[in-house]
């Protein structure tokens, strides 16, 4: 046993020697790399991990004075998100934010991978990359820009009235941006539009990565394309499309606000406020920094355990998992 116990000793001593020596040799030949990521973990750092320190503004009655510290105000426990979840502007706001996320994510995912199949099946080179240039072109666009546009377009007299009264799909034109119940569809749409082609690219990518001796295969037993879609490119993606989606569900409390605020105007404002507003206009322009803090801890602890618990989920139905 002895005899046995210092081999074994000996073994993981060499393995350890080894292994220091793979570890140097890596550093040493991804050295450059390795230095690239730096600054992004510098950037993580000061803006995402630094700043949890002041959610303790959430558990005292802080006051933003001259040199005023968080502990100096007065210790008030869990009071700020009692308020929160009994104020109805915030409810209203939650509701809003869930549900532009989910119709933004059910889109955005269904279209990006219906215009990545078409690309796929575009068989001229030329017209496929112009057809893929011209889907991605919007996402360099911004908001600002992008709000004018579809403001422009949805108008009373905008084309897309003309259009839609010409081929008498409605008798006059209607007011869209003024409509409370198409806002979040307006939303949805609009985010679709100018973020479609820009997501296909993962999917046009994982495509490219399918095997072809599986299509020819499948050619070989008559096939159709609509079968080669069905039973060898929807399934060669739908590791990706479940990773996508177990990611996007860590954002669904997290819909952004410059979207909602552009495009909004009184007539919808039921309808377009979102958390990051609420945090806006009701906390952060009225000195309530404590209650602002109290909606950001909730943003971040919904989104972890959405995001975990997707994770879960997928795992056991997919296999596929995120962390």
């Amino acid at each position: 046993m002895a005899i046995a116990d210092k081999a074994f000793a000996g073994n993981a001593v060499l393995i350890r020697k080894y292994e220091k020596k793979a570890l140097r040799r890596i550093i040493k030949k991804q050295g450059s790399l390795i230095l690239l990521t730096i600054p992004y973990l510098a950037h993580m750092a000061i803006f995402f991990y630094l700043p949890i320190w002041g959610w303790f503004m959430a558990f005292f009655d802080y006051k933003p004075t001259y040199g005023s510290k968080i502990f100096r105000g007065k210790y008030v426990g869990l009071k700020y998100f009692k308020e929160l979840f009994s104020d109805d502007i915030f409810l209203r706001a939650l509701r809003n934010t869930l549900a532009m996320s989910v119709l933004k994510m059910l889109f955005g995912i269904t279209f990006a991978i219906l215009l990545a199949l078409i690309i796929n099946e575009i068989r001229n080179r030329l017209c496929r990359k112009l057809v893929q240039t011209i889907s991605y072109l919007p996402h360099f666009i911004s908001w600002v820009v992008a709000a004018s546009i579809i403001t422009s377009v949805l108008s009373y007299d905008g084309i897309f009235n003309e259009l839609l009264v010409k081929l008498r799909v409605i008798r006059e034109p209607v007011i869209w941006m003024g409509r409370k119940e198409w806002f979040w569809w307006i939303i949805a749409l609009t985010d679709v539009w100018k973020e479609v082609g820009w997501n296909a690219i993962i999917y046009l990518g994982t495509m490219t990565a399918i095997s072809p001796l599986l299509y020819e295969s499948a050619e070989i037993d008559g096939a159709t394309r609509l079968h080669k879609i069905r039973y060898i490119t929807l399934p060669g993606i739908m590791p990706v499309a479940s990773l996508m989606f177990i990611i996007q569900c860590g954002f669904l409390i997290n819909s952004g606000f410059e979207q909602q605020w552009l495009l909004s105007n009184p007539s919808v404002k039921e309808m377009s406020d979102v958390i990051d507003l609420f945090v806006i206009q009701y906390g952060i322009a009225l000195g309530r920094y404590s209650y602002t803090t109290a909606a950001g801890i909730f943003k971040s602890v919904i989104s972890v355990i959405l995001l975990l618990g997707t994770n879960a989920v997928s795992r056991k139905l997919t296999g596929v998992r995120v962390v």
